[in-house]
């Protein structure tokens, strides 16, 4: 999922503890695979581990970011063929 910051980046700010908050209990639900904002900081990414896009989209959009109405994200699939993550594998 890749986000577009839709307010100010001070705006943005004010949610960032509670997006990480979001994103760390991803992590714990072995949803997320890996996360970060990008630079410059006009978004973000979150590598998300699911099977579908509907199911991408039902996740995100519980992110404080999108509640807010704060950023939108775009749905990209991808498939791992080389790299540090080939040999990923699901943990739960």
């Amino acid at each position: 999922m890749i986000s577009t910051y839709q307010k100010p980046l001070a705006e943005v700010d004010q949610a960032r503890e509670d997006h990480l908050a979001f994103v760390a209990g991803l992590e714990e639900r072995g949803l997320s695979v890996t996360a970060g904002r990008q630079d410059p900081p006009t978004g973000g990414i979150i590598l998300l581990d699911v099977d579908t896009e509907a199911e991408a989209q039902e996740i995100i959009a519980q992110d404080p970011y999108v509640v807010r109405g704060l950023a939108t994200y775009a749905a990209v699939g991808w498939q791992i063929s080389r790299g540090a993550l080939a040999g990923y594998q699901r943990k739960y």
